[in-house]
């Protein structure tokens, strides 16, 4: 039994989602599909849910422009109902179930936001089940509340909660082929929350945990995961197979097919994950397991993300200071910022944040906090930051990787700002300026990919 999720660019038009059908209806196994709302058409089109955040935010503000933007997202839905021959009954019951959720309360801005950003995926699944049925399939549309998907009360953060498991688990004695909408669940008071962006796949990974799926398909617009960003480096070599742990790390750093969270339940379970391209079905696509092979070198992938800064800090002793790293987190605890990484010496340390947390005032008050309360000696911020992450579970049983992406970041004229390896021994981190972000991948990915490609075959 496999669990099967599409993304957004698979589902945009009415030929795409002919793909879908052709794919479910290939394998007998697939059980059940979660989709998600539909995505770009084309590199200028917006997305199904951007348009419903803007919609909701027009009637909260009042604006003349909210029947507009109402059509505008009706238009969308006609569009496919149009090209898959359907009739409009189906864009009939869009409509209203989208007007219900415009209408509703108003008191809770999130939570209403929340409630109509949800409507993206609920009107596609019901959408789709409609197709399946005008095809002949045994197929039917089944709601995340009748389905028991019970999670926290975290709008665009929502976490599924333990009891929702055994409810879900019943979805598979259901006949037919099940066409579930992803990205949302239901609060235990009966209100709508989504997960974070991209949270069809949380719901398709919670979905396989519950049934206890022997696969996990999902399908996108790439025929496989690359071991870099191909806007980085032309051609860039594809993933075969890789560890959840792999793919963790290097959806942290900047992979886009997958938010880092989205295949926890997945991983807990044990269940294999197969990513697959809706335009091109019979190539093998990338598998993610808990455990594999290491014969291709220590490094599996290299990603890179930008956006961050470093908030560096010197005090002579400060390893003789019982206290001294809990106090720094703390005056960051008391800001609500979180920080990505630690790396330290013993006079000195940094934090490494997302500096969209920042502004002047945030900014001065931790500089001020930091010299008063910790007097130290030197303290700055440093922004601009991009965070480059070597990974590959092979790391631990090599030696010599350090010193080799060094050198190549070094032979590239990259100057590394700081280093930092995971515990785990499966990543290592650089940071350097986002305006050498680029050169500095490519050198790495030519150190590991392609220098280590050539000396094997010599």
């Amino acid at each position: 039994m496999k669990v099967v999720k599409f993304g957004g660019s698979s589902l945009a038009s009415g030929e795409q989602i002919r793909k879908v059908f052709d794919i479910v209806m290939a394998d007998s196994e697939r059980k059940i599909v979660v989709v998600s709302a539909p995505g770009k058409r084309y590199a200028d089109d917006i997305k199904v849910t951007d348009l419903l955040i803007q919609c909701a935010e027009a009637f909260l503000e009042d604006k003349a422009s909210k029947e507009l933007e109402v059509e505008l997202v009706l238009q969308r839905y006609q569009i496919i109902t149009d090209e898959l021959s359907l009739t409009s009954d189906i864009v009939n019951q869009i409509k209203r179930n989208l007007l219900a959720a415009l209408n509703r309360d108003q008191t809770d801005r999130a939570q209403y936001i929340e409630a109509v950003k949800a409507c993206g995926e609920d009107g596609l699944a019901q959408l789709v089940a409609a197709y399946f049925s005008f095809r002949g399939a045994k197929a039917h549309y089944v709601n995340p509340r009748e389905a028991g998907l019970i999670v926290t009360s975290e709008p665009g953060n929502a976490q599924v909660l333990p009891e929702s498991f055994a409810h879900l688990n019943r979805l598979k004695e259901r006949p037919g082929i099940i066409i579930f909408p992803g990205f949302f669940g239901y609060s235990q008071s009966g209100e709508v929350f989504t997960f974070s962006r991209s949270g069809s796949d949380i719901t398709g990974s919670i979905l396989a945990n519950a049934i206890q799926a022997d696969l996990y398909e999902n399908f996108t617009d790439v025929d496989a995961v690359y071991s870099v960003n191909p806007n980085f480096v032309e051609e860039p070599k594809e993933i075969k197979e890789l560890t959840y742990r792999e793919m963790r790390e290097l959806s942290y750093a900047g992979f886009t097919v997958f938010h880092d969270e989205a295949l926890i339940p997945a991983f807990r379970a044990g269940i294999p994950v197969q990513v697959k391209n809706t335009n091109n079905p019979q190539a093998p696509g990338t598998r993610i397991v808990s455990t594999r092979e290491n014969a291709n070198g220590p490094v599996v992938g290299i990603a890179s993300d930008n956006g961050f800064c470093s908030l560096y800090m010197s005090k002579y002793l400060m390893n003789r200071e019982v206290g001294f790293g809990r106090k720094v987190l703390n005056i960051l605890e008391d800001l609500k910022i979180t920080y990505e990484h630690v790396p330290s010496g013993i006079d000195d340390m940094s934090v490494v944040l997302r500096q969209d947390q920042l502004n002047p005032e945030v900014e001065q008050e931790i500089l001020t906090r930091l010299k008063q309360e910790l007097a130290v000696d030197e303290v700055k911020i440093e922004y601009d930051l991009a965070l480059l992450m070597v990974v590959g579970e092979g790391m631990r049983r090599n030696v010599g990787t350090t010193a080799r992406a060094s050198k190549a970041l070094a032979d590239a004229e990259v100057n590394i700002e700081m280093i930092n390896q995971g515990s785990s021994e499966v990543s290592m981190m650089f940071g350097v300026k986002v305006i050498e972000e680029k050169r500095a991948v490519k050198a790495l990915y030519e150190e590991f990919f392609v220098r280590s490609e050539y000396i094997t075959l010599r």
